[in-house]
């Protein structure tokens, strides 16, 4: 689900990759597209600024520095792809007495490398996000005990989900999408309550409860276990810290702590940029389309990666920069500059809406990607589809939403988007062929008929009910292509 769209993951590589196969994969990319020749590593951008001649020309005066020597190129457009972890936040005047009474180890999450410096330790890990529960679970293997501070709700979810599958080839599908645009808010609310709770009851762990109105979710299929033996303990928010101890704002109060964790997340800061560009940066709504600063005359700055997505930044990242490159190129044209600030003022969230509620919005990532893929003009049309190409067009509407269904037209398309789209649950089950039963081939060979045929009578059942023949009514459908 996170590989780029015209380079598939080797078919050896597990279903979930640890970050030293992650890093392999880049390098087998960049090996790949002959990208190395075209990179100058070890070199800090200093600043970026307009060229005299902006108005005209479009074009950017850059300087970089290098082993101490700095020096100044122009450059016909720019990409900034320094994404949302840059700076880390740690509030600390938030948590009185760590700065001054606290005797032990603190730290932000970024520093964090592994575990084995924590044996034997009490630690205080502060946050409830993907990173906190992450660290909390590998240090609850050797410190003497973790504590889990949380200030907020949050669901959580394991990565296996039905018939052992990853749960994000299940969930991130166009047919979950379209059903979520069809059904009530209020009834899909119940459903996902149901379907979060199904796996354990949150309210029990005291994660969440269904009256929350938290729709944040993390995956971490171990938390719930370690929370069951004991090696991690929920607690609610900090209220402050004593030499040893910290006291939590439900009273309770934990002592003999050594070391504490800010899994706080972190904030952005565009520094190199020219005063202009950079004050009016709030956040990503303040950019068109979440990528380009509408108030510039020509559009040769282009903001990359700085949104988060309920799915993978990998491949939001790529449909942008493919969407930018063409427009540098020339290949697609931007609104006028005063339409693209009045859409951008249109989506400003509201005032009532404080500064972390905002960095922590997620976009949908099937509503984003296909926002971008059709300003680049890949968005796969499913109607065409299933008239030229029925077997394909199940696979998009229902499988998993890939990266390879923005390569099936348009510019930049890949022959080999069609395979990889219809084999890619075989791909992500390969590297467990490792033994392989008698009877085995004959049960997936059910299983995959099942997976398509169940939602796919569900649809044409739904419709049939609706058709205007029989006195019911046309609903209209959502995006190109319906």
């Amino acid at each position: 689900m996170s590989c780029f769209s015209d380079f598939p993951f080797p078919e050896d590589f597990p279903i979930f990759l640890p970050h030293s196969l992650f890093l392999e994969y880049f390098r087998l990319y960049a090996q790949q597209f002959h990208l190395l020749r075209h990179i100058r590593f070890k070199t800090t951008v200093i600043s970026v600024k307009k060229h005299p001649a902006f108005a005209t020309s479009g074009q950017w005066e850059v300087i970089t520095e290098r082993e101490g020597i700095q020096e100044l190129y122009v450059f016909d457009a720019v990409m900034v792809c320094t994404g949302n972890f840059q700076q880390p936040h740690l509030p600390l005047a938030s948590f009185p007495g760590i700065e001054t009474r606290f005797r032990g180890q603190y730290f932000h999450s970024q520093e964090y490398k592994d575990a084995d410096a924590f044996q034997g330790k009490r630690v205080l890990v502060v946050g409830i996000g993907n990173t906190a529960c992450d660290i909390a679970v590998e240090l609850s293997h050797v410190a003497a005990k973790v504590f889990l501070s949380a200030r907020s709700n949050t669901w959580v979810f394991s990565r296996v989900a039905k018939h052992g599958f990853p749960w994000d080839m299940f969930k991130t599908t166009r047919f979950n999408h379209f059903l979520e645009w069809l059904l009530p808010s209020a009834i899909m609310k119940r459903i996902k309550f149901r379907m979060m709770n199904s796996w354990f009851n949150h309210e029990i762990y005291g994660l969440a409860s269904a009256r929350s109105s938290s729709s944040r979710f993390i995956i971490n299929e171990e938390l719930p276990f370690r929370m069951l033996s004991g090696t991690i303990v929920l607690k609610s928010n900090v209220k402050e810290f004593t030499e040893t101890s910290a006291i939590f704002e439900d009273g309770t109060t934990e002592e003999n702590i050594d070391v504490v964790i800010f899994a706080t997340g972190y904030t952005f800061s565009f520094s190199f940029l020219e005063e202009s560009i950079r004050n009016p940066l709030k956040n990503n709504s303040t950019l068109y389309k979440c990528i380009f600063p509408p108030q510039l005359e020509r559009p040769t700055l282009a903001i990359i990666g700085f949104v988060k997505l309920t799915g993978s930044v990998m491949v939001g990242a790529e449909i942008q920069a493919r969407w930018v490159t063409g427009v540098f190129a020339g290949a697609y044209k931007l609104p006028p500059s005063s339409k693209m600030m009045a859409e951008v003022s249109k989506k400003q969230l509201p005032d009532k809406r404080n500064q972390s509620e905002k960095q922590n919005l997620k976009m949908n990532f099937i509503s984003y990607t296909s926002e971008i893929a059709s300003c680049a003009g890949v968005k796969p049309s499913v109607l065409r589809l299933l008239l030229t190409d029925p077997w394909l067009a199940l696979a998009v509407f229902f499988g998993p939403c890939t990266s390879y269904q923005y390569r099936l037209m348009g510019r930049g398309q890949w022959s080999g988007a069609r395979a990889a789209i219809l084999t890619q649950w075989q791909r992500a089950l390969k590297p467990l062929k490792t033994r392989v039963l008698e009877d085995s081939a004959s049960s997936h060979s059910w299983l995959w008929l099942g997976l398509l045929a169940l939602p796919t009578a569900l649809v044409v059942g739904f419709l049939l009910s609706k058709c205007p023949r029989v006195g019911g009514w046309v609903g209209r459908f959502p995006g190109q292509g319906f």
